[in-house]
């Protein structure tokens, strides 16, 4: 979502991964970005605070029209404070987080993006040395390539979190960046949108680090992330890796399998013993530098594997709370599917929408309404 040592989660982000499964519809509070939890509320506090803002935005030498064309329609957004102080809620296990980061549909879709965006890509790689699923795989975790950039004005979503005051320090420093893009004729106020947290675009920038990476690759003037073509924005990621020391022709890490590592890297147990075991190196250390998240680390690393025609998973992680291992539960979600209760994907991570459908599928038969999988349900589906 953002980079450069980034302390918060994007909950739709990371992924937009928490929610962005239909099959594994978020189980949290978290709702997608537009919708009345995001409309600006009136609070005379917060626009005494915004005259003090333009008044700093000034002094560190934004122009008085961008300041005025930026604040125009600014308003107090009392959803982004809830999704800022209800992240831990947004917490997946690291089975169910793999689940989603490498489902099928991701995969199969990063593969039509290689083969969609062929030309610029090479072009990317040669000039950066960033191979090209390891770029996919950022824009795939990040924004589903491209389909869920953020729709929450950017301006608003950053001044909302400044005067909140519990980051007020670095949402401030964003803003004031984000003016700074705005001085600079990148984007105009109107189509500077992103995620509550006022990531940007279809890496999902943080305005600071937009600032110190972000690429015109096509020499047109502009840095333009927001639009539909993601020249920028994966020449932007490409750069941001390549200039954090990424390694050409180097492994992020490789699943360890039967055997010693190899005592090049490090052993890494996102899931603890019981689960898969990773040996990385430098690589993976340059991923943690766009995004310090181990899961999301390894989630950028498995999915460029994958992207490149590499095996799923081989570590295993056994059965769940409820006896159903992840193919148990991919089966129970196609098999409420085919009864005529959609879950989305079947991605085996259970999820509201597959809650949901559980106890249509319980109510039509009359059995009691848990919502819960079980080995009895995945009988009476299969």
């Amino acid at each position: 979502m953002t980079h450069s040592r980034r302390f918060f989660t994007f909950g739709l982000a990371g992924l937009y991964l928490a929610g962005c499964q239909s099959g594994a519809a978020t189980q949290s509070t978290q709702r997608p970005a537009s919708g009345s939890a995001l409309r600006s509320t009136p609070n005379p506090a917060f626009e005494t605070w915004v005259q003090g803002a333009k008044a700093r935005a000034m002094a560190n030498g934004i122009g008085g029209a961008t300041i005025t064309r930026a604040f125009r329609n600014v308003g107090y957004l009392p959803g982004v404070v809830e999704r800022d102080r209800n992240q831990t809620e947004f917490v997946r296990s690291f089975e169910d987080y793999m689940a989603i980061a490498a489902s099928d549909d991701r995969i199969a879709k990063g593969r039509d993006m290689l083969r969609r965006h062929a030309g610029l890509l090479s072009q990317l790689e040669a000039k950066y040395g960033v191979e090209k699923e390891v770029i996919v795989a950022v824009w795939g975790l990040e924004s589903r390539y491209g389909e869920r950039r953020g729709d929450v004005p950017v301006i608003s979503a950053l001044s909302t979190l400044a005067f909140d005051g519990r980051r007020g320090k670095f949402f401030e420093g964003q803003l004031m960046a984000a003016l700074k893009i705005l001085e600079r004729g990148d984007v105009t106020p109107e189509r500077m949108t992103g995620s509550w947290a006022g990531a940007m675009g279809h890496t999902q920038f943080i305005p600071t680090s937009y600032l110190a990476y972000a690429v015109d690759f096509r020499g047109d003037g502009r840095r333009d992330i927001w639009s539909d073509d993601p020249t920028d924005a994966l020449a932007s990621t490409a750069a941001y890796l390549s200039r954090s020391g990424w390694r050409t022709g180097q492994r992020w890490g490789d699943e360890i399998t039967g055997r010693a590592p190899s005592g090049r890297g490090k052993v890494v147990t996102p899931a603890g013993a019981n689960g898969p075991v990773f040996e990385v190196y430098q690589n993976y250390t340059v991923l943690g530098r766009y995004n310090n998240a181990q899961k999301y680390i390894i989630g950028v690393g498995h999915l460029s594997d994958r992207l490149a025609g590499g095996p799923a998973l081989r570590g295993t992680f056994g059965p769940d709370e409820n006896g159903l291992t992840l193919d148990d539960r991919k089966a129970l979600q196609r098999g409420l599917t085919r009864a005529g209760f959609d879950v989305g994907e079947a991605d085996g991570v259970i999820g509201t929408k597959t809650v949901q459908a559980i106890e249509a599928f319980q109510r039509a038969r009359g059995l009691p309404v848990t919502g819960t999988p079980s080995r009895s349900l995945l009988i009476l589906l299969t």
